[in-house]
């Protein structure tokens, strides 16, 4: 994997990577499982196409141990005008808690940044009290879904308008 953040706390890297990467299989295979279980149903990983995570138009992150074992996943993709989506966020249950989400969140959220988009939508569950927790603790408000046929039971739709990362304000504007 290329390094594509420095390493955090814990000797970790964020990297992008193909999302047909076996890095990437593995753990979108994982919150497949674990969303089954949950709700009964799940979308397939393999129903994205790998080319809807690439460069400009999105990125696949890979959050992963010095020795590559990767811990958790999220990529960004173009849903619309400077909107991105976030999907396939995950990370693996022996790995929680330990910022890993968070992290992966803010560097999708950078990279989108970075390709011009201004805001950023994505579905969780309704059940995935942890994501919903850390959703809105990132600033992001429940909106209507924005995906046909979705079950408000299950789904929840999220939305945050992106400002300019606090890394890049700080290299423009010097310290804050």
């Amino acid at each position: 994997m290329t390094q594509l953040l420095p390493a955090a706390a814990g000797g970790w890297t964020i990297a992008a990577v193909s999302y047909d990467s076996a890095a990437a299989r593995g753990l979108t295979q994982a919150l497949q499982r674990e969303q089954f279980a949950t709700y009964g149903r799940a979308d397939a990983p393999e129903a994205t196409a790998a080319a809807e995570f690439e460069s400009p138009h999105g990125v696949f992150l890979v959050a992963a141990r010095a020795d590559e074992t990767a811990l958790a996943c999220g990529g960004w993709r173009t849903a619309g005008p400077a909107t991105a989506e976030v999907k396939r966020m995950y990370v693996a249950p022996t790995a929680r808690g330990q910022g890993h989400g968070r992290r992966l969140l803010e560097a999708l959220e950078q990279d989108a940044w970075r390709h011009d988009m201004t805001q950023v939508i994505l579905e969780t569950g309704v059940s995935n009290h942890a994501a919903l927790a850390l959703y809105t603790h990132c600033g992001y408000t429940l909106v209507e879904p924005y995906v046909p046929g979705r079950d408000p039971r299950i789904n929840r739709a999220l939305s945050k308008a992106l400002s300019q990362p606090l890394m890049a304000r700080q290299q423009n504007d010097g310290p804050m």
